[in-house]
């Protein structure tokens, strides 16, 4: 451990001490706040909302960590037992976030009492737009960095950005392929899962449904407007470095008929398991 992460993980537990000695009148002891997310579907969004929780319970002020399935400069997937060991990491009233597949001994744990677990997605079409823009302008470490800048215009790299890049020794498949190892999330009722566009276009009734998922397995001395309230206020699009407008349905500025033909071809039953589309005719 270098002497940053010693420090950095000194203060998170001085922290935390705060926090518990601040509330020290709660009841009981709260289970981990997990959010799980795809790529570029209102992360960072999610991670505020969950920290707010520390405005009116002993939940630590700041993420204990995020985890990747794939290392983000290397492109290189991590070991199963990776996920597992970090998830064994966390404690009560920490707050963590994940890109985390849903393996059945990932959703073991998670679905336990030690966890209240979250799982926000996006419409696949605005991630592969999203996907272009981040990997292009916004993340010159990203391991796709160059190959996308190398690329002709945004309609070449959004056409890579659907179909993945089948001939390289990095693995990046099509989007329907990537979002297949998190589906299972969507099958466990201890999951909340949540629609990014219903946190910009219905966000009241979505900050109730993320605070009643934590109320049903733990008391907090709070009114329920003041949990609202403490969730709404936690949220920050400025700090978020990947936030670029907070708007839905973008993908029909930027989506040809020959990207809405390829994206059917590889992605339509996608669209219509999210709930996006009733079928193929969009």
């Amino acid at each position: 451990m270098t002497v940053k992460s010693t420090l950095r993980s000194l203060i998170y537990q001085s922290e935390k001490s705060v926090q518990k000695i601040r509330f020290a009148s709660q009841p009981q002891e709260l289970p981990i706040l997990l959010g799980t997310s795809f790529p570029k579907s209102g992360t960072h969004l999610l991670d505020q909302i969950l920290l707010g929780f520390s405005k009116v319970a002993p939940y630590a002020k700041r993420l204990h960590s995020f985890y990747a399935e794939y290392e983000g400069e290397s492109g290189v997937k991590r070991p199963p037992e990776q996920a597992l060991a970090w998830l064994d990491a966390l404690r009560p009233y920490d707050v963590a976030t994940a890109h985390l597949f849903a393996r059945p001994e990932t959703i073991a744990r998670v679905c336990s009492s030690n966890f209240i677990p979250y799982f926000i997605f996006r419409d696949p079409r605005d991630v592969v737009v999203s996907h272009v823009f981040y990997v292009t302008e916004m993340e010159a470490r990203h391991v796709h960095h160059a190959y996308y800048q190398s690329l002709p215009d945004f309609n070449a790299r959004l056409n890579v950005s659907i179909l993945g890049r089948p001939n390289t020794n990095i693995e990046f498949p099509n989007i329907a392929d990537r979002f297949t190892p998190y589906l299972n999330w969507l099958d466990y009722p201890e999951v909340l899962t949540i629609h990014f566009e219903d946190l910009i276009n219905d966000r009241a009734a979505t900050l109730t449904r993320i605070m009643d998922h934590l109320l049903v397995r733990a008391s907090l001395q709070a009114t329920r407007q003041l949990i609202l309230d403490s969730l709404e206020s936690s949220i920050n699009p400025s700090r978020s470095p990947t936030f670029r407008s907070g708007k839905t349905g973008e993908w029909k500025k930027h989506f040809t008929a020959e990207h809405k033909r390829v994206f059917k071809d590889v992605a339509g039953d996608l669209l219509m398991r999210l709930g996006y589309e009733q079928d193929n005719d969009w």
